[in-house]
């Protein structure tokens, strides 16, 4: 079974099985990721940070909608997410709105409001890195973006959500479309699009959260399908929890009223667990490259580093001398069908060896720093090769015995023979290098870089 599901590349099989086997795959990575992944550890983390917050959050966003005279709807929607809690929900509800009541902002000074603010940006900020973290993003926002982002969601966030419910309740009001619901079978679809309503609401939230939240460019084919495996999985295990509680005796019993502390953590939790793992769905079906046996990042051998570099070298240099745009980190990925992770670490190599540097762009894009018909491939490859050879990590802190450093000694002279009149600008596959003709199109790498 394991052999028919990781071996051979989709493509190149039948539409049907290739279709059968990335279902597979998906199903295998997803349950490896919830039962041994990290998805569990930022839920968890998740759950903490949002008990800090929950109040300050709440009480934020009351004060925003308060300005709009919408504020009294903060309770049903505060009811309606702990709906699965039952009667318990409905009285933490009115715990949390009374608590909210009673929070007189003016009393806690300068430090205090500083601490509340904090605490409310806190949460924004740990849903972006558990979801950069998923979408094996290493580079945080700049501190304007993270500003744009958090300001966006804690003022305009709110507005919106309560726009959406008022459009929708106060159509429902409209005299013509009570006429309407009257006619059959009108009446019935009606009916059957209010039970429908809560799934398309949750998969349009979950799916704006899984375009905006992480710091990469996420596509908006793999967002909704995401969307759709988040929000209905949230929907079924508001329902599934709901019945778990209705069913369940015994908890009021062992944990008296500690029982709805408990069920709110542990519907927290759920819901955490939900929208990273519809996360965890959009990225694997943008990076369908990530799809592999075994867990975690992929090790690269060191055969394997030296033909990505090879072959990261010279799409870079054929965009060079061709004059197009610089390749980014997300195109070489697509391209060279290989996770970004490893392309990302090839490329931390030659910018540290000085073979290439990032523009200014935003995400930036790889260009090299001199003109590459100077540079032999013996000097690319060397730069792999030494690539994390730190303090006492190097070839010279590793005594070997007489004969295994001769052989060592021509290994590297046989291969420094056999690529010394090579230099990079021919894996361009440019005719003019090693002739000491000039390109037609090339220039001076600054100058590249000021064009593009």
């Amino acid at each position: 079974m394991q052999h028919a599901i990781w071996t051979g590349q989709p493509d190149s099989m039948p539409r049907w099985r290739g279709l059968l086997v990335r279902v597979a795959r998906l199903s295998a990575v997803l349950s490896r990721d919830l039962v041994y992944g990290q998805l569990n550890l930022w839920a968890m983390s998740l759950v903490y940070t949002t008990l800090l917050s929950i109040v300050p959050l709440l009480a934020f966003s009351f004060s925003v909608l308060k300005a709009f005279g919408v504020h009294n709807q903060i309770e049903p929607m505060l009811r309606q997410f702990l709906a699965p809690l039952g009667s318990e929900g409905d009285e933490l509800s009115q715990r949390l709105i009374q608590f909210i009541d009673h929070m007189n902002v003016g009393v806690l000074g300068s430090v205090g409001l500083a601490l509340l603010l904090y605490t409310v940006v806190s949460l924004v900020q740990k849903i972006e890195e558990s979801f950069n973290f998923i979408w094996h993003v290493s580079q945080p926002r700049s501190l304007a973006n993270r500003f744009t982002l958090y300001l966006s969601v804690l003022l305009v966030g709110p507005i919106f959500v309560f726009a959406a419910i008022g459009l929708t309740a106060a159509a429902m009001n409209i005299e013509l479309v009570r006429q309407l619901l009257a006619l059959q079978p009108l009446g019935w679809m009606v009916y059957a699009t209010g039970k429908l309503t809560p799934y398309v609401l949750a998969v349009a939230a979950f799916t704006f959260i899984y375009l905006l939240v992480p710091n990469t460019n996420v596509r908006l084919g793999p967002a909704l399908i995401g969307g759709i495996a988040g929000g209905v999985l949230w929907q079924l295990g508001g329902w599934g929890f709901a019945r778990f509680v209705a069913s369940s005796t015994r908890y009021p019993a062992i944990y008296s009223g500690f029982a709805v502390v408990i069920l709110f953590m542990f519907w927290l939790y759920l819901s955490w667990l939900i929208l990273l793992f519809g996360a965890s769905v959009a990225f694997y079906r943008q990076h369908p490259e990530y799809l592999i046996a075994r867990g975690g990042e992929p090790a690269l051998s060191s055969r394997m580093r030296e033909r990505l570099a090879l072959a990261i070298m010279s799409l870079i240099g054929r965009h060079y001398r061709t004059g197009d745009p610089a390749w980014k980190l997300r195109q070489l990925t697509r391209v060279l069908r290989v996770p970004m992770h490893s392309v990302q670490v090839v490329l931390d190599a030659l910018e540290q060896g000085g073979l290439l540097a990032r523009n200014s762009e935003d995400p930036p894009g790889y260009l090299p720093v001199c003109d590459l018909n100077s540079v032999p491939v013996k000097r690319l490859l060397d730069t792999v090769r030494a690539a994390g050879e730190e303090g006492f990590l190097n070839p010279g802190a590793l005594p070997v015995p007489s004969p295994v450093e001769r052989v060592i000694q021509r290994l590297q002279e046989a291969m420094d023979a056999a690529v010394d009149d090579v230099n990079v600008m021919e894996l361009a596959g440019d005719p003019h290098a090693g002739t000491g003709a000039p390109s037609p199109s090339r220039s001076h790498p600054a100058e590249a870089s000021d064009q593009r």
